[in-house]
């Protein structure tokens, strides 16, 4: 019986044959990253400076004593973030990691299941050993793993802040984000989202408990206020090392002042003029719109502030996953070089052409997250115009007509009915009301690292 399970005797679909190639790859890339990979370690270790931190804390020893000049990875965390990862260094350090390790892997497989369901997916399709896979082969995903840092957690909490959010909890999805930003302000922008949709109660919570759990922190802790004099400063500075920013790459290479923020300020156009035709013409389509929106404004955060570091990507995936949408921006092939930029775990340091190899891999990021938004911004101002040529503007939406019968690849698969009462692990489907149609050897300065 066993046996014949290789051979079955019914016909079968392309979609299954994939199936079955994908999964052993998915899983067995999956174990590699988890179990080698991320227990092997590497010269980069973001989790030691957390751990000493914890250990400090737990100690009531002073926390915030980084040494700033150096370009070792420093603790960042705020006073809150600090009480929330303190039962770290309740063990040794290296099980302390491994669970950190295993924390993280976990998150990401939660985090895998949820942008499945978000899209109406089931684990039975061909997409979920397809997108584990292609998570699994990311650098985000691999480094984050290496280098032992919270942005595992960090990509689970975005996502059950999208499905609540647009189940329209938000009180509850506002606790999520504000855990997060607790942590660390990634996902701070996403609170925009909640008030474009009106969603003004999330606001409650996303503030409230970063605040509740500074409060808690304070009298704890025996040098609280300087995470606000000194670390905080720091975090605000644009440093030349570990920062794929434009005005991190700028001050790499000597750029003057004013073509830095010329840089700048171009792609700030740029993103609020996404955010306006999106705003304008999509905020009824709210997969489409939740999901590409807070891709620009993440990838906005990662381009345009004082530090952005490449594994930061692993929280554009809900954006990249919307190119099953008939009326994804992804749907090209620019987008997808410019995910190749941002994403992939290759190294273009080259032995024989040492400058140009290390210009491509200090500025691949840079670039990629310019051209992912350049290319939203000229297919969604592309479609805005074309829509007022033929006088459709009035009609509230400006994907083009032909839209309407594009594929849409969830088409393919089967998708089991959800209510919309459904708990967050169930995953509400969503409709829109119209269809969808590390250090480096060479230079160690220029890694993507962080506390």
């Amino acid at each position: 019986m066993l046996l014949r399970q290789l051979e079955p005797r019914t016909a079968r679909t392309t979609a299954e044959v994939i199936k079955f190639a994908l999964w052993p790859l998915a899983v067995m890339t999956v174990l590699n990253r988890v179990f080698i990979k991320a227990v092997n370690g590497f010269i980069t270790d973001d989790f030691k400076p957390v751990y000493n931190a914890s250990l400090a804390f737990l100690n009531g020893r002073p926390v915030y004593t980084a040494n700033f000049d150096s370009v070792d990875p420093h603790y960042l965390y705020p006073p809150g973030g600090t009480l929330m990862i303190a039962p770290l260094a309740l063990i040794d350090p290296e099980k302390s990691r491994w669970c950190f390790i295993l924390l993280n892997a976990a998150a990401i497989l939660l985090a895998w299941y949820l942008l499945l369901r978000l899209f109406k997916y089931t684990v039975k399709s061909v997409a979920a050993p397809a997108l584990l896979l292609a998570m699994f082969m990311s650098e985000t995903v691999i480094n984050t793993l290496v280098f032992t840092n919270v942005n595992g957690c960090i990509l689970l909490a975005e996502l059950l802040f999208m499905h609540l959010l647009l189940q329209r909890r938000d009180l509850w999805a506002g606790a999520i984000l504000g855990l997060s930003i607790t942590v660390k302000p990634t996902l701070a922008p996403l609170v925009l989202i909640a008030a474009a949709r009106g969603q003004w109660k999330v606001f409650i919570t996303a503030i409230g408990v970063p605040v509740v759990t500074t409060v808690i922190a304070w009298p704890l802790m025996k040098d609280a206020d300087q995470f606000f004099t000194r670390t905080l400063p720091y975090i605000l500075e644009t440093r030349d090392y570990f920062n794929s920013a434009i005005s991190g790459n700028a001050a790499y290479y000597g750029l003057p002042d004013w073509l830095t923020w010329g840089m700048r300020l171009t792609m700030a156009a740029l993103v609020a003029i996404s955010l306006w035709l999106l705003y304008r013409y999509y905020r009824q389509d709210e997969l489409f719109f939740v999901t590409t929106s807070s891709g620009v404004l993440l990838t906005a955060m990662f381009l345009l502030s004082g530090l952005g570091q490449m594994y930061y990507s692993m929280m554009l995936f809900p954006l990249l996953m919307s190119v099953v949408l008939r009326n994804s921006v992804m749907r090209n092939w620019p987008a997808w070089l410019a995910v190749f930029g941002f994403m992939s775990y290759d190294k273009w340091l080259s032995d024989r052409w040492q400058n140009v190899g290390r210009n491509l891999e200090y500025l691949r990021i840079t670039f990629g997250w310019t051209l992912l938004l350049i290319v939203i911004f000229c297919v969604l101002g592309e479609r805005y115009l074309a829509a007022r040529r033929d006088g459709r503007l009035s009609s509230g939406t400006i994907d083009p007509v032909w839209m309407k019968d594009a594929p849409d690849s969830r088409d393919q698969d089967t998708v089991e009915p959800v209510s919309p009462t459904s708990t967050v692990a169930e995953l509400p489907a969503v409709d829109s009301p119209r269809p969808h149609n590390g250090s480096v050897p060479v230079e160690e300065k220029r890694i993507s690292v962080e506390q």
